[in-house]
């Protein structure tokens, strides 16, 4: 119980937590930063580390002076490019052990063989989208490993997402975190950006099923 309060205290207010972790240890913050990302990117059984808040709030700090943009926006990418590839990798090396035995409970070829066919198809559109959704991000390249996604393609598309997520947010949070209105009320915008994306999700997946059923 502690721990779970601790996880949403810290990402409630990661830039209360950022900013004393930066006058204490300085520069050992970017090993936090990386650590966060890479985690939270490519550990899929930790979907809810903060991701699009912490970019926001790294971009804000750095706007004000307390970090540098380009060493911070260099470790977010490698951190984030590097966590999907270790999510692959992990859906890649146990997918196959899962579905090893045709006549298991565990595998379905055909349904196996459609996770394949959408994720050479959309993959590429579906793991850039999926950097702006919490826990979709930690699950998609996860099934694309699974799903057997070729690597070269699914590599492309994991640093195309990674290089528009970091940068769009990071830099949004550079030039909009120093405004007042913005500082006094960055609860309530780690919030829409942890609920709105969630609730996007949702809606989606209850139009697809409601389309599925009629």
């Amino acid at each position: 119980m502690e721990l779970i309060t601790f996880l949403l205290d810290f990402i409630l207010h990661v830039d209360k937590h950022l900013e004393a972790f930066v006058q204490s240890y300085g520069v050992w913050v970017y090993a936090l930063l990386f650590l966060i990302i890479f985690v939270e990117t490519g550990v899929v059984v930790m979907p809810f580390l903060p991701g699009d808040s912490l970019l926001f709030v790294v971009g804000a700090m750095c706007g004000v002076g307390l970090m540098s943009y380009p060493v911070a926006v260099s470790v977010l990418l490698l951190a984030a490019i590097l966590g999907d590839q270790c999510n692959y990798s992990i859906g890649r090396y146990f997918g196959p052990k899962v579905f090893k035995w045709e006549n298991s409970r565990f595998f379905n070829k055909a349904a196996f063989d459609r996770a394949h066919n959408f994720y050479e198809r959309y993959g590429g559109i579906t793991i850039i989208v999926a950097r702006f959704m919490p826990f979709l991000r930690t699950f998609v390249p996860f099934v694309a490993g699974v799903a057997a996604m070729s690597r070269g393609k699914f590599s492309l598309y994991n640093i195309i997402g990674a290089l528009i997520w970091v940068l769009s947010i990071c830099t949004a949070g550079y030039f909009l975190g120093s405004i007042p209105w913005v500082k006094l009320n960055l609860d309530k915008i780690i919030w829409a950006m942890i609920l709105v994306p969630g609730l996007i999700v949702i809606f989606g997946a209850w139009k697809g099923r409601r389309a599925g059923v009629t």
